[in-house]
């Protein structure tokens, strides 16, 4: 009788041991899908970092100063409201 308890015991503990396994291993490739994004965007964002700057300076034709305070605050803008929208859009699929 002892030894059909332990083998259900085992059997449990191997069942729950796989869907520990299977969760992580799909929280895993969200991580580095969420890391390869986030690279992608970084590279991304470097190669417009010096489009949108020479665009703002000739806009304000002013300063270097007033100019890269202008982008940053338009960038940070732009940014903030695609951080809105994903995270919006992630929330609505996770409901």
């Amino acid at each position: 009788m002892k030894s059909k308890k332990k083998k259900l015991a085992e059997k449990r503990k191997a069942e729950k041991l796989k869907k520990s396994l299977i969760l992580f291993r799909r929280e895993l490739k969200k991580s580095i899908t969420t890391a390869v994004v986030a690279a992608f965007s970084f590279i991304i964002a470097l190669s417009w970092r010096d489009v949108i700057s020479s665009w703002i300076t000739k806009i304000s034709k002013t300063t270097p100063l007033k100019g890269n305070l202008i982008s940053a605050l338009i960038v940070t803008v732009i940014c903030v409201a695609g951080i809105l929208i994903v995270t919006r859009l992630n929330h609505e699929k996770t409901k």
